[in-house]
């Protein structure tokens, strides 16, 4: 029987759509790896490089997701306050080039 949600380490779920195209991979992909599904998902997300993609609208977010970590930071809601101002930092000189 599952323990309670509220007793998991994970308790978040994270939900998205895939066509039949795409679900038929994943799938596959997962049972060549030989992982638990949730485990494949995490690996491959948590795994993942991330790209700045140019544009107003992805800027826009970026810059508000910038904000929001500031905010914290200075409100001191935030763990590690000196390693996030460092990354804070480095993407506020991203977005000025």
């Amino acid at each position: 029987m599952p323990c309670e949600r509220n007793a998991r380490f994970r308790h978040n779920t994270i939900a998205f759509w895939l066509s039949d195209e795409e679900k038929m991979i994943v799938d596959a992909r997962i049972k060549i790896s030989g992982v638990q599904k949730g485990e494949y998902y995490r690996a491959s997300i948590l795994g993942q490089k991330i790209e700045i993609v140019a544009g107003r609208y992805r800027s826009d977010r970026l810059a508000m997701v910038l904000e929001k970590i500031s905010e914290q930071l200075e409100r001191g809601d935030a763990n590690d306050c000196e390693e996030l101002q460092i990354i804070l930092q480095e993407l506020l000189e991203l977005m000025k080039r």
